[in-house]
């Protein structure tokens, strides 16, 4: 069953409500914002293991112990904030899941220094397999396995299967153009 299909039988109202924002509002959505680009990454990372409603309800609890996402922020923290990381109940205390959302920041500094942006690095690649992603993806950033791409890459419009074609979602992806539609405009 897809997840587009799932939401509705959902139970409490509160769990369906929690996926539905998320579905309605950000999956398969392009993100143009480097650091909601990094957001995503590290709840794609902190979800592996676990489900994504866990990841869902501690977004907030991201968000404020990661400085909102703060590229900068994060690229710079010491041990001192590790340690912070590892003591916050608000999000996934997994010191791998850590050492890698603060590497992937000082990654992604990089990348914008050689690119202008994470965005424009992402661009710079398209179109890829799966398979390239993933390799791509393993060469350049901390815990990113298969599936960690995968979601990442569907979730921001890289790669298409986000929406089922008969969800009403899907047509509004489509009016925001989403990296993955190219790829089939020029099939044709």
């Amino acid at each position: 069953m897809s997840y587009c299909a799932a939401i509705d039988r959902m139970q409490p109202e509160s769990r369906r409500a929690l996926h539905k924002n998320y579905h309605d509002n950000h999956y398969g959505f392009p993100i143009h914002d480097d650091n909601e680009l990094f957001g995503r990454l590290v709840m794609e990372i902190n979800q592996a293991g676990l489900s994504w409603e866990t990841i869902l309800k501690k977004e907030e609890g991201f968000r404020k112990a990661y400085d909102n996402f703060d590229i900068q922020k994060v690229a710079a923290y010491a041990e001192v904030d590790r340690e912070r990381l590892l003591n916050d109940p608000g999000i996934i205390r997994n010191k791998l899941k850590i050492n890698a959302a603060i590497e992937n920041a000082k990654t992604i500094i990089e990348l914008q220094k050689e690119f202008g942006s994470f965005e424009k690095w992402l661009e710079h690649h398209h179109p890829k397999t799966l398979p390239e992603w993933m390799k791509l993806f393993k060469k350049t950033f901390k815990f990113t396995g298969g599936e960690i791409v995968n979601e990442f890459l569907m979730s921001i419009g890289y790669l298409k299967g986000s929406h089922a074609e008969n969800c009403p979602v899907y047509e509004k992806v489509l009016q925001q153009n989403p990296k993955w539609q190219e790829v089939e405009e020029s099939y044709y």
